[in-house]
Formats: structure tokens, sequence, C-alpha cells
């Protein structure tokens, strides 16, 4: 069996390779626009989806059983959802609206066999506690904020400003490890059943 991460995030990758996974990293070229109407769960569901099959397409004639994971992760506040900031501008927007509130993370992750695909969706609420003006200042003066959704990493500088969280603390960083390893499990015990 290869499993394929259709991923360039490096913290999926260190994630992954926590979890004991022996895996190759390919990155799925999808057009990550939101669509209409389409509520935070059902985006993050379809990007992860959209990803992981568009690299299963490469791989579809493959002999051997390939698993392919994908995942996509927002953070979402009062209903809006708050993607990687476009500049440092914007990370000060969107940090300013966590500050003081409760928001959600939400990963979506999809496991693509030739048996099918599965899917699913898991949410954490993280608790921001007031971000002072001049802290604000200094994080967003660096390139920290820029390449995560809700211009923030919980494992990095922002941790300070999170006082707690309810749900999966790995979810926040981009990828739900227990749900993972089971979606995992479940594609090869459908793949042996199947062969």
């Amino acid at each position: 069996m290869r499993l394929i991460l259709a991923s360039n995030s490096p913290r999926r990758r260190e994630l992954l390779d926590q979890a004991g996974y022996a895996f190759a990293v390919e990155a799925a070229d999808v057009d990550e626009s939101l669509r209409a109407g389409e509520d935070p769960a059902a985006y993050v569901q379809r990007l992860a989806k959209a990803k992981a099959q568009a690299v299963f397409a490469r791989h579809a004639d493959a002999a051997d059983a390939v698993i392919v994971l994908g995942a996509d992760t927002t953070v979402v506040c009062n209903g809006e959802i708050l993607a990687k900031p476009a500049d440092a501008a914007d990370a000060k927007r969107m940090l300013r609206a966590l500050s003081g509130r409760t928001h959600q993370v939400l990963t979506g992750i999809a496991a693509v066999t030739h048996a099918g695909t599965a899917s699913a969706v898991e949410t954490t609420d993280v608790v921001f506690a007031t971000i002072p003006g001049a802290e604000l200042d200094l994080y967003c003066a660096t390139v920290e904020p820029l390449d995560k959704a809700g211009a923030y990493g919980i494992q990095g500088y922002a941790a300070r400003w999170i006082p707690r969280i309810d749900g999966c603390y790995f979810n926040v960083m981009g990828l739900p490890i227990a749900r993972t390893v089971r979606m995992i499990e479940d594609a090869l015990a459908d793949l042996a059943s199947k062969s």
C-alpha cells in the first residue's frame, strides 16, 4: 500500500509523520474559491475531496493499492470564513475579529482509493483572549500570520492568546490525527475486502 498526502503543508507532513506513516507528498492544484451559499463545513469537505481526487487521478492505473489523503482547514468567526490573509493589514483585520471571542476551526479530510472516497469534517472551538494592540502590531509585522487560515498557528506565537480549546488540538494545526488514522484504517479495510 502507498499513502500519498495531497498537500504541501509542512504542518500536515509533520503530523502524518508523527502518526507513524511512511508517505509521499504530491500537491494538488484545485480552485479553492468559495461557492455562493456554501457553508464552511461543506467548503472544507469539498476541497479535501477535490485535492485527494485530483492526485488519485494521477495514480488510478497503478497496480498496487494507493490511498490519497486530502485535507483543507479554515477558520470561522461569526459565520465568516477566514482563509489565509492577503497581506499584513488583512491579517490584522482577522485577528481583531478573533480577539476576545470563541471561533471554530474546521478541517475537511478525505481518503480516496480504488474502493471509493470517504470524507469527514472535524471542528474545534478555539477561545482567544483579548489581543493587546502592541502585540498585534508586532505579530502582524512578521511573516508568521501570512500562510495560515485565520492568520495564526496554534503552535506559534499566537499560542499566548489561546487560553483553551474544545476539541482536537491537531485539527487546529491542520490535520486531526485520530480521525485521520481511523479514515486510513477504514480505507485499508475497504481495499482488503474488495481485493
